[in-house]
């Protein structure tokens, strides 16, 4: 059941978990929701678990209120890009996920890009665009289609696909609202495909199919219209090829516990790795808890298996 990636052992159980969720960035309603299915589903297999909700004095809250591990559940800046991994390694808390490296080089869009491409992972076509300079059409990026994203924002935060110079004018103006630096993506017609890893592991291939043309924020987590596949009806070729990609896009970026890794199947069966997001969605409908029972591990301890890899740096 748990061959390959790591057997649950419980090994915080009789210490103080805090579940960090909330926080201050653009996505604290989508972490409270991960972050309370955390707490419930740790709580039920006997954890002693406290929320905590960061703002900027989460330093002297933790001096208050000490913990013996910590669980991020923060979506977003301050918890997804380092920050909170900085602190905790500063205060000598062990915690759940990627280091403070590799979660700043993911929730990097630019940067990330630029390491795909340096490591042969097959990637779109890319630019990245400072907010203070907008002036730019289709034709003078020569990359056709575009999507535009804030390089620092997930949850499809601030992005927008565009096809024609009218659209990316205002969809650099509203990127730029959220981020100094700015993502400019060859648009890739074609399946949008998500792998999870867990501990080095990927778990299985989702296709999403949302009921309009792009998967925004609004097809993520309010429109009951789009279709989660799971298992993605592809080939097996297809498959292998998926989560081989996701691993090596895990491992390049140093990434540790569980991510999310996502791509683009073009119209002739090409792969495109987009992005790897280090903390993805853990409620129990959310998409790697899916591929999870695909492997017959059920939320619980899928939980479990997250907290029992935390750790300081390594």
């Amino acid at each position: 059941m748990y061959r390959d990636i790591g057997m649950k052992k419980g090994i915080w159980r009789e210490k103080k978990v805090g579940v960090f969720l909330g926080g201050i960035s653009s996505e604290r309603d989508v972490s409270l929701d991960t972050g309370n299915a955390i707490v419930k589903a740790l709580r039920g297999k006997g954890y002693d678990v406290v929320e905590i909700d960061p703002d900027h004095d989460i330093a002297q809250t933790l001096q208050a209120n000490p913990i013996d591990v910590a669980c991020i559940a923060l979506h977003g800046r301050y918890g997804e890009d380092g920050c909170i991994q900085g602190l905790l390694e500063w205060m000598k808390i062990p915690y759940t996920g990627s280091g403070v490296l590799s979660s700043a080089l993911a929730m990097h869009k630019a940067l990330a890009k630029k390491v795909f491409v340096d490591s042969g992972i097959p990637t779109p076509q890319s630019k990245e665009i400072s907010s203070d300079q907008l002036d730019w059409d289709l034709e003078k990026l020569g990359m056709g289609a575009v999507v535009v994203k804030p390089s620092n924002e997930g949850s499809s935060v601030g992005i927008q696909v565009c096809k024609e110079d009218a659209t990316l004018k205002a969809a650099l103006e509203d990127a730029a609202k959220y981020d100094t630096s700015i993502l400019v993506e060859q648009f890739i017609e074609g399946r949008e495909l998500t792998v999870g890893v867990l501990n080095d592991q990927p778990l299985a291939v989702i296709e999403i199919v949302p009921a309009e043309e792009f998967y925004d924020f609004t097809a993520k987590y309010k429109s009951d219209q789009t279709q989660y596949l799971c298992p993605a009806p592809v080939s097996e070729e297809i498959t292998a090829q998926a989560l081989e990609h996701a691993r090596a896009a895990y491992r390049t970026l140093g990434c540790r516990g569980v991510a999310r890794v996502d791509f683009m199947l073009d119209q002739d069966g090409g792969l495109w790795v987009l992005e790897v997001n280090t903390i993805p969605g853990m409620t129990a409908t959310s998409l790697v808890p899916k591929m999870a029972k695909q492997l017959d591990i059920d939320f619980a301890d899928l939980c479990e298996m997250i907290l029992d890899d935390a750790s300081l740096q390594r």
